[in-house]
């Protein structure tokens, strides 16, 4: 079924509220390039919007509180206690905050011909070849024995310098052009260029110092961050397109930028959840790391971590009990937010035109998910998304249903069906993006907006 294209619609009001929520969505992108940016950015904005953290909080809990627990600094939860029992359930906004990027390894440092390089591994579903040649940044902490954190951002400012990952020249590359895609550019050959310059010799040294680029490397790396070369072992530096989030197309009507999925879902999820007062069920958002790699691990949608603040908060309300824990996750409704393939007619191909999400269309939901089959998939219950379309309409937001491709032309997954794992109403739901998954990828400001005017209806009308 068509649906028609939102710009034509609005309102000189509207357009006015769609600049302001994609103003403040790009000053997000460049503020959160990491999932450890993105959780600082959602508690410091947080904590201006009156929330407090878990451990601030005061029994027993009353309608309108609002707290904030965070998962070793790359997850975060956000709840406005409702006027309802949390037993009754909640209306959960859920995204992930991590994205495709370039890790540094725990022992990164090397010289080679005189060029110092960071050993590296891809993280996340990338088309590696993608990487080469851009100007990178690099983004991170590092973490010295006696516990001190050190922040790392080199590569953002104008002044900074920025990196790359070199390409072989075309007069040269005969037999690399003979490759298919996935191996024209190898893992092991993403590292990092880091630099070229010797360590200056003292005079009275009549001997060459060995490996003088990556000793003048590291006496930088001592002068600007106190950092020797064992501090790599425990550090966690993230390798990211350098540059800001920008308009995109003449008519400024679309923004280029890193990171969008699953950003552009976390940040409106994020901006729906401060702006939303006094709702009847408790209202949730969390951000979540991991997603791209199979939601494991401590910070992954898979651990325990939002299952143990939800135990806390039932403990806060007076009634500490495992039955009552159950029944909040069981009787809660979810916005899996995720990003959708926003249909690309130069790549006509692997779409199927009538399932396809479409720039300016509006929030894309997607009943299922998965892959050839539905396989790995969370499938939503009608009954759910009749729900749905009911408290879209009742807030005007544009919307639109899809699926990601042809039946047989690939596929992907989110944290839905590990949330129904729950028993709990899931829906995946999101943004269309075009470039998915590379350096720089491509959204609609209308949809951003619109997905903020749907995330304000999930919480307050569902």
């Amino acid at each position: 079924m068509d649906r028609e294209n939102v710009w034509k619609s609005y309102t000189s009001e509207q357009q006015d509220q769609l600049n302001q929520v994609n103003e403040k969505y790009k000053a997000c992108l460049d503020a959160g390039k990491t999932e450890r940016e993105c959780v600082k950015l959602a508690k410091e904005e947080a904590e201006k919007a009156g929330y407090v953290s878990l451990e601030e909080a005061k029994a027993p809990l009353k309608a309108g509180d609002k707290i904030y627990a965070v998962g070793m600094d790359k997850s975060i939860a956000l709840f406005q206690i409702g006027n309802q029992p949390l037993e009754a359930g909640m209306n959960i906004l859920g995204a992930h905050i991590d994205s495709p990027r370039i890790d540094v390894k725990q022992n990164p440092l090397y010289e080679n011909e005189e060029f110092a390089y960071l050993d590296t591994h891809y993280y996340g579903g990338i088309k590696k070849y993608q990487w080469v040649t851009l100007p990178l940044a690099l983004h991170g902490v590092v973490v010295k024995k006696d516990g001190t954190v050190i922040e790392v951002n080199i590569g953002e400012k104008s002044e900074d310098p920025v990196f790359v990952i070199t390409d072989l020249l075309v007069h040269l590359a005969a037999k690399q052009m003979e490759k298919k895609a996935g191996a024209v550019i190898e893992g092991e050959k993403l590292d990092l260029l880091f630099g070229s310059r010797p360590l200056e010799q003292a005079e009275d040294l009549e001997k060459e110092e060995k490996e003088a680029v990556k000793k003048n490397v590291l006496r930088i790396l001592e002068e600007y961050y106190h950092m020797e070369e064992e501090d790599f072992v425990s550090a966690e530096l993230e390798i990211v397109p350098a540059g800001s989030a920008r308009d995109c197309g003449i008519d400024r009507s679309m923004i280029l930028a890193y990171g969008q999925d699953d950003r552009v879902c976390a940040f409106t999820s994020l901006f729906a959840m401060l702006d939303t007062e006094a709702p009847e069920r408790t209202a949730c958002c969390i951000l979540v790391d991991k997603e791209e790699i199979g939601s494991v691990g401590a910070t992954g949608m898979h651990s325990r971590f939002f299952e143990n603040v939800i135990a806390e908060l039932v403990a806060l309300e007076g009634q500490e009990s495992e039955l009552k824990v159950r029944r909040t996750l069981q009787n809660s409704r979810m916005l899996s937010s995720d990003v959708s393939a926003a249909y690309d007619p130069m790549y006509a191909e692997v779409f199927e035109k009538r399932s396809s999400a479409f720039f300016a269309k509006g929030l894309v939901f997607n009943k299922f998910t998965g892959s050839r089959g539905k396989n790995g998939s969370n499938d939503a219950n009608a009954e759910y998304l009749a729900r749905i379309r009911r408290a879209m309409d009742q807030d005007q937001v544009a919307y639109q249903f899809a699926e990601l491709g042809k039946v047989d032309a690939g596929g992907g997954g989110t944290i839905a069906y590990i949330m129904a794992n729950y028993g709990m109403e899931v829906i995946d739901s999101g943004v269309a993006v075009l470039s998915m998954h590379a350096p720089w990828e491509v959204t609609s400001k209308a949809d951003v907006y619109e997905a903020y005017k749907g995330y304000m209806a999930f919480l307050k009308n569902m």
